[in-house]
């Protein structure tokens, strides 16, 4: 029988912790409520939870910088912003200081639920079936998520890494920009952010995907990205709407 995943959230409002609360046990979940960052901070050690849900404006030290300190000592945790902030700029602040999916409240169950499962599947252990090969000179350990380059390790961030292996996955197609929003940045289609563009103008740069080298990350006008390799011009398919 499988474990029971164990959800926590920080919510400082009574009744949209119990609303919140009910939706996640209704689904076979439990969950851990925090009325504080504080109440948080003392007892998320000993009660280990899965995955965490956190308000953005709480009192005292806000969401976004609870997430910023927790991710300087744990990397892995699922963490998802379930907060009344709908602005763009919150929304990117917050996936890049490392939120895995951020949803504007009021939560609705159905999608609040199914959120939490593809953050839960996205943060489970990667099987074989996932390993890039041919990839050369490039090498990945998705496990320990981990890359290297003519065998030296790149340090990269979470999101880099994120981005470059899904674009590994689908080299020599063309990758939609909704694509990369709802499946690497976790966010709607409807999102306009100029975040992609630094991030695969810095892989670019860091890793040589540009002009003669052996892999180029091209842009392909009014459709997305497209990952070649030099010797399989040829056989890199064309544009398509939605490739995801």
């Amino acid at each position: 029988m499988s474990r029971t995943l164990q959800i926590g959230l920080v919510e400082d409002d009574p009744t949209q912790a119990k609303i919140i609360a009910t939706m996640i046990e209704n689904s076979g979940m439990d969950c851990l409520h925090y009325g504080t960052e504080l109440d948080f901070r003392r007892r998320m050690g000993p009660e280990s939870i899965d995955l965490l849900l956190l308000d953005w404006n709480l009192p005292g030290v806000s969401g976004l910088e609870l997430l910023r300190e927790l991710r300087q000592t744990n990397a892995t945790l699922p963490v998802i912003f379930l907060t009344g902030n709908d602005l763009e700029t919150d929304i990117v602040t917050g996936l890049q200081a490392g939120a895995d999916d951020y949803i504007v409240k009021p939560a609705r169950a159905a999608e609040l639920v199914a959120r939490i499962n593809s953050a839960m599947r996205r943060s489970a252990p990667l099987s074989n079936a996932h390993i890039i090969e041919d990839v050369e000179p490039f090498g990945f350990d998705l496990e320990r998520r981990r890359l290297t380059l003519h065998g030296e390790q790149i340090e990269l961030t979470d999101r880099e890494f994120d981005l470059l292996v899904f674009l590994f996955q689908r080299r020599g197609k063309v990758v939609s920009r909704e694509t990369l929003l709802s499946q690497v940045w976790r966010v709607g289609p409807n999102v306009a952010t100029r975040s992609i563009d630094t991030y695969v103008s810095r892989l670019r740069k860091r890793l040589g995907l540009q002009g003669d080298s052996e892999w180029r990350l091209e842009g392909i006008y009014q459709h997305g990205y497209r990952l070649v390799r030099s010797a399989n011009d040829d056989a890199a398919e064309p544009p398509e709407a939605d490739v995801g």
